[in-house]
């Protein structure tokens, strides 16, 4: 324990036994008050809420009114895994929810995060961690399973805010010494300055003896946590076995792990080579199917603008990667988390240091690099360790780049309005000083950390840009900017974006090649199931403390035959094994999807809660439907004028290309407009995208004051 002469507020308390995946309590730790408050989990909590983001949202929900802002002291941060988080013997099961009212999008946002975290969390007693309040001075919060304490204390003065380094003060201070028995959760100098700011979260490589992050990068968690005054989350816990759940049915557990993590073994090396290359193999897949996005999503390949992108696909990050197991959690053979050992920084106040990167992944690769222009390996690796050392979401900083270089090409914005900087695309340099700012919170980089949908504003009101043309090409929605995967063609997937909860992001519902490549759902109807059953069953990983790749990255071999190969239905089978193991309750597919469908459905009514939640809020910008300019007309003209031909019944030779380009968007906005209705309608909400009542009556949802609020909008 600390100096008795930094501690503000301390609790004893007796760490229940984990049971079936459950500890039984949540902890309320009020910064403000410095009060300390342990809640039991309900029935109803673990029968309609899950765990990880369905015991986030409930209790979320019980903190906040619809008025409480992202800076509010009654906002909260609160961080849970789920029954099954913490497995050591199953791949992909150390993945904690971060959920809170978002600084970007006014309204509630979820992050999933590997690292450790949540199951120490829950192996130190307690199934979710609400923090609420505010504090006038950097406190540490530490929740130590072994001793059986939870206390608030000052953050020492010397300590910076870099994540390795307050992770190995904690080690020390907390841990004892014993690497891999303390975890820590904390942000950065530019979380306090951007509204984009992320979580790092850590865990201890044994091999190399170092520590290790992951990010909960979407949508401004990090911010929040700057906002109240949290230096650190400090979570310690007894050894982790397989024993650490008390499972119901350990010889299942154990059967069915062996068979999925085996089959990874075999199968990985021939496929994506997640262990040796991670998701960057996405990036060369992505630009063969016209999906990688490059120059803010004007185009989907690199070879438009002359850039060979196998410069940095999967052998660029092959040579560059530390080789090892990478796992950010026991015993996952994905082990897809990997870095690069000794990269020397060419800027920053670190320049010309040799430092270890965690990444990247392709996500960063696609964001921070071919979306802005730029063709280069070492500088995605250098962008993605600012990003994590100053706490930035890689994701939103990559796609908010790419708008501003559009806007500085399109005169919208000039160098007196950046400060001197030329933001054309592919200018490496001024990225990189941008980012620089932004962790200073000045310059141009303190305006390009309002995010996109702020940037719009500012332009017009202050720069007199021109409002409609930026709404075409900022790529955000819902106040959240888009991840990295091209749309214009698949009608699914801008429905995956648009509709989905929190905002653009692919954890929904990523239908691409199901829907632009394979064409397994042309009609409306076949549309909207997928985007029911997808968003569902992504959604039951974020309840349970999982990750999803080991569902549909490594596939079994004979999959393409089986029925609906896109589901890899054995992995659902396996999974909902997995799941009755642990609980014991018993469960096939189907229950899983009914399982989600509970907690989505309150997510949307949350939306509603805080002024959202309903049709207009589903709408995307026009560029992810379409070509806004001619020069990406042009750069498609043969696809586009065929689908005007075939489709609209319009002669393309027969008009100009300003009527081609009108024709073209007035079909693509209707058919959005379209699926609209059809998910709508499966889904089970009105025309508006409200939850009806009869459907939360149906999946026992009904509170009072959810009945209340629905009642109020139906």
């Amino acid at each position: 324990m600390s100096d008795p002469t930094d501690i503000i507020d301390t609790m004893d308390y007796k760490r229940k036994q984990v049971s079936k995946g459950y500890s039984g309590e949540t902890l309320k730790v009020d910064i403000s008050r410095g009060t300390f408050e342990i809640k039991e989990v309900t029935d109803l909590m673990k029968e309609k809420f899950i765990g990880g983001k369905g015991f986030d949202l409930y209790l979320l929900w019980q903190a906040v009114t619809g008025d409480t802002k992202w800076d509010s002291e009654e906002n909260e941060i609160v961080i849970s895994s789920g029954p099954l988080g913490g497995t050591p013997v199953y791949p992909g099961s150390g993945k904690s929810i971060v959920v809170s009212i978002s600084p970007l999008t006014g309204s509630i946002m979820d992050s999933n995060v590997g690292g450790y975290f949540g199951p120490y969390l829950k192996f130190a007693g307690f199934d979710a961690l609400e923090v609420q309040g505010k504090s006038d001075q950097p406190v540490v919060l530490v929740i130590d399973g072994i001793d059986g304490k939870v206390w608030l204390e000052k953050a020492p003065r010397d300590l910076s805010d870099e994540a390795y380094e307050i992770t190995r003060h904690y080690h020390e201070k907390i841990g004892k010494g014993e690497p891999g028995k303390v975890s820590v959760v904390c942000a950065g100098t530019a979380a306090g300055k951007a509204m984009m700011g992320c979580l790092n979260f850590s865990w201890y490589d044994q091999k190399r003896g170092i520590f290790r992050l992951k990010q909960a990068g979407r949508g401004g968690m990090g911010t929040v946590f700057a906002d109240k005054g949290i230096k650190a989350i400090v979570a310690r816990c007894p050894t982790v076995s397989i024993n650490s759940n008390r499972p119901a049915d350990k010889k299942a557990l154990m059967e069915v792990a062996r068979s999925h993590s085996g089959e990874i073994v075999a199968l990985d090396p021939k496929q994506n080579e997640m262990a040796r290359v991670g998701t960057a193999h996405l990036t060369t897949i992505m630009d063969d199917y016209d999906l990688l996005p490059t120059c803010n999503y004007k185009f989907g390949t690199g070879k438009d603008i002359g850039c060979d992108t196998e410069v940095m696909g999967r052998e660029a990050y092959r040579k560059r990667f530390d080789p090892g197991f990478d796992g950010c959690w026991i015993g996952c053979t994905v082990a897809c988390a990997h870095g690069v050992k000794d990269f020397e920084l060419t800027s920053g106040p670190l320049k010309g240091e040799k430092v270890w990167v965690d990444g990247p992944e392709y996500e960063t690769i696609a964001g921070c690099g071919s979306n802005c222009g730029i063709f280069d390996p070492d500088h995605v690796i250098e962008m993605n360790y600012w990003c994590d050392t100053y706490g930035l979401d890689t994701i939103s900083v990559g796609t908010s780049l790419a708008f501003v270089m559009e806007c500085y090409e399109n005169g919208l914005i000039n160098k007196e309005n950046t400060g001197g900087l030329e933001l054309n695309f592919g200018n490496r340099e001024a990225s990189l000083e941008l980012l620089h700012q932004m962790a200073r919170g000045e310059g141009f980089g303190a305006i390009l950390g309002r995010g996109i949908r702020n940037m719009k504003r500012i332009f017009h009101e202050e720069f007199g840009a021109d409002l409609e043309f930026m709404n075409d090409i900022g790529m955000e929605a819902k106040g959240l900017e888009y991840s990295e995967y091209m749309t214009k063609e698949s009608l699914a997937q801008q429905g995956g974006y648009g509709l989905a909860l929190k905002g653009p992001q692919h954890d929904e519902a990523w239908l691409i090649f199901l829907d632009m490549v394979h064409n397994f759902m042309p009609t409306f109807e076949q549309k909207a199931e997928a985007l029911h059953w997808f968003p569902m069953f992504r959604t039951w990983f974020s309840l349970c403390g999982l990750c999803k790749l080991p569902w549909n990255d490594i596939v079994p071999e004979d999959n393409k035959v089986m029925e609906e190969p896109a589901k890899v239905m054995k992995h659902v089978k396996w999974y909902a094994d997995y799941y009755s193991a642990v609980t014991g309750n018993m469960v096939g597919p189907d229950d899983l999807i009914r399982i989600s469908e509970s907690v989505y459905n309150f997510q949307r009514i949350f939306n509603l809660k805080m002024g959202y939640g309903k049709r207009v809020h589903d709408d995307i910008p026009y560029r992810s439907v379409g070509p806004v300019t001619e020069e990406e007309y042009l750069s498609r003209e043969e696809r586009y004028d065929i689908q005007l031909r075939e489709q609209v019944g319009l002669d393309p030779s027969k008009i100009s290309l300003v009527e081609r380009m009108a024709a073209l968007r007035k079909y693509r906005e209707e058919r959005y407009e379209r699926l609209k209705d059809a998910v709508y309608k499966r889904r089970g909400w009105t025309n508006d995208g409200v939850v009806t009542i009869e459907k939360a009556r149906e999946l026992g949802i009904d509170l009072p004051d959810v009945l209340e609020l629905l009642q109020k909008n139906q």
